[in-house]
């Protein structure tokens, strides 16, 4: 189900405080970098799950994504606060939440805690969420829009 490089990673960093987070990142921008960074900030290793290209078929209509998961993931890799990714199919990553079990869940500033995906496993495990704050004017929408109006 997930990658034999996911069960390394977890293996090598037992122990470690882990934080989680997960989207698209189809169009990597300003917004996103800081939000990771933020992140990163909260633990020992940033663990990101990255949509697949069907699931963000799914949630952004046939348009999406802009580009491929492999290419998405492989950007995010490259960022100095991340430290793993994984691509995930379903529609959200709670099975890679529970197999990862991060001691931090965070999303973007326009999720409440209580409808954070894996919110309340993470909590059952003694884990902390957080709803961290956007970066206000950076979008994935708003850059295909100015792209399209031109």
């Amino acid at each position: 189900m997930f990658s034999k490089a996911l069960d390394e990673f977890l293996a090598q960093n037992e122990g470690k405080k882990i934080v989680f987070t997960n989207g698209c990142f189809d169009i990597l921008h300003k917004g996103h970098v800081t939000y990771l960074a933020e992140a990163r900030k909260l633990g020992d290793l940033l663990v990101v799950g990255v949509n697949s290209d069907a699931s963000v078929k799914r949630l952004k209509g046939p348009e999406r994504p802009i580009n491929n998961e492999t290419d998405r993931a492989f950007v995010l890799s490259q960022l100095k606060s991340v430290d793993f990714t994984e691509i995930f199919t379903e529609d959200t990553p709670l099975n890679l939440i529970l197999r990862v079990k991060p001691k931090i869940l965070v999303k973007g500033g326009d999720w409440k805690i209580d409808q954070i995906v894996g919110a309340k496993e993470v909590i059952a495990q003694g884990g902390e969420v957080y709803s961290l704050n956007f970066v206000d004017g950076y979008s994935t929408t708003s850059i295909i829009h100015k792209i399209q109006a031109t």
